[in-house]
């Protein structure tokens, strides 16, 4: 006889408690290591122009590919902000790959 939902959810939590107390011989542990990022070169004000200029978009444009208000583009190419982590990183892909710009905006 196919277990109930009931049975198969109350047998799943008593094994998430089981291994929550040490008892690994309910489940499969897969321990993966991941690697620290290597950081993304810092944008500054003129490199993000470049980057966009190569990209063939206007400030509006970039911002909307990135997910950040128009603003935002405006303060990192004045220079009063730089881009965040994330944002430089985004800005390295973006360089790198300008097919990226494409993908981005399909989705939107």
């Amino acid at each position: 006889m196919e277990k109930s939902y009931y049975e198969m959810l109350k047998s799943g939590l008593e094994d998430a408690v089981a291994f929550s107390k040490g008892d690994t011989s309910r489940c499969r542990v897969i321990e993966v290591e991941i690697p620290d990022p290597v950081p993304a070169p810092a944008y500054k004000a003129a490199d993000v122009v470049r980057t966009r200029q190569a990209l063939n978009l206007t400030q509006r444009a970039l911002a909307k590919a990135m997910g950040v208000p128009t603003e935002t583009v405006e303060e990192w190419e004045n220079g009063k902000v730089e881009p965040s982590g994330i944002a430089s990183r985004f800005l390295f892909l973006l360089d790198g790959d300008h097919s990226l710009v494409d993908r981005l905006t399909a989705l939107q």
